[in-house]
């Protein structure tokens, strides 16, 4: 099979890819947006859960424009600045999607945690400061990706050389290895930090849970109580994104890291990314809805009105 063929097959998924991602988040974030509108106790993780649904409306939308020809050109500007804006806004959207899914971890952490834990302090306060801790994760992504303003350009652009092909419209120029190193060390210091801030949560959680199940026992009981269960139901999904979310990530820092070393990107090794990249942004909201039990019984009641 050619390279062309495994291209156009990659791109063919990353377009279907795409269009479920973007729909499952839309769909994501309208249910939890009314549920916050119209529900008088809505859940701590009820605003994050849409602004991660938010987030990778973008990511993906970003995606199409880049790989999409007729997209990109029906942006009628320049194209350098076409590629800085779209490089710069996916980036953007990549950070707030690790900061987001940790911080989804860390409110979980804290709402399963018992009245006696010190964590059960923050348990009502998380909503209040919520919106703060959004206003710095933004400014920390918005502040980290300023150097794709500087470096991306159209491929089209003849006063560049040695550049480094992204897609068939924009490239990477040559980084002086100083700022390089500088920022991969910047951001790679970030994501690790916040991965292992995820994994601890995640540790805490699990030892929680165990607790639990181990109280359950000793009292003959199978089932968990009304309170307890949904709160299982939603650690175990925050438990799974997380899992899934750093094995993507460990992925896309291999290619990304090999790539920028070597600095060279095929465009089957491109398409390859988009799809590991997504694949969190696409899958994350359809395990969200599957776990929410608001939404569900929303579905199942309009099944039953249409039918």
């Amino acid at each position: 099979m050619s390279s062309i063929s495994v291209y156009m097959a990659v791109y063919k998924c990353i377009l279907y890819q795409a269009g479920i991602g973007i729909s499952a988040n839309t769909f994501l974030f309208l249910s939890h947006i009314s549920t916050i509108l119209l529900d008088r106790r809505p859940k701590p993780t009820d605003l994050t859960t849409c602004h991660l649904a938010l987030v990778h409306i973008a990511l993906l939308t970003t995606v199409l424009f880049l790989l999409s020809p007729d997209l990109f050109e029906s942006l009628n500007v320049w194209n350098d600045f076409k590629c800085k804006a779209l490089f710069y806004i996916n980036r953007v959207m990549k950070g707030l999607s690790i900061f987001t899914t940790c911080l989804m971890s860390i409110i979980q952490a804290i709402t399963m945690s018992p009245h006696t834990s010190q964590l059960a302090q923050f348990k009502y306060k998380c909503t209040h400061f919520i919106f703060y801790l959004f206003f710095f994760i933004w400014l920390v992504c918005l502040s980290f990706s300023t150097t794709t303003l500087f470096h991306t350009v159209a491929s089209s652009n003849e006063t560049q050389t040695n550049l480094m092909a992204l897609t068939q419209y924009c490239s990477f120029s040559p980084i002086m290895p100083g700022i390089m190193g500088l920022m991969f060390t910047l951001t790679t210091s970030r994501d690790v930090f916040l991965v292992g801030v995820m994994l601890l949560s995640s540790a805490y959680m699990v030892i929680l849970l165990l607790r639990h199940q181990r109280r359950s026992q000793h009292l003959h009981s199978t089932s968990l109580s009304p309170r307890s269960s949904p709160e299982k139901r939603a650690t175990q999904t925050i438990l799974l994104l997380v899992s899934f979310f750093v094995v993507m990530y460990w992925v896309d820092f291999i290619i990304s890291s090999s790539s920028l070393i070597l600095w060279t990107y095929d465009s089957v090794i491109v398409g390859v990314q988009c799809v590991v990249v997504n694949v969190y942004a696409t899958v994350s909201p359809l395990v969200l809805i599957s776990s929410d039990k608001r939404i569900l019984n929303f579905l199942h009641n309009m099944s039953w009105k249409t039918f």
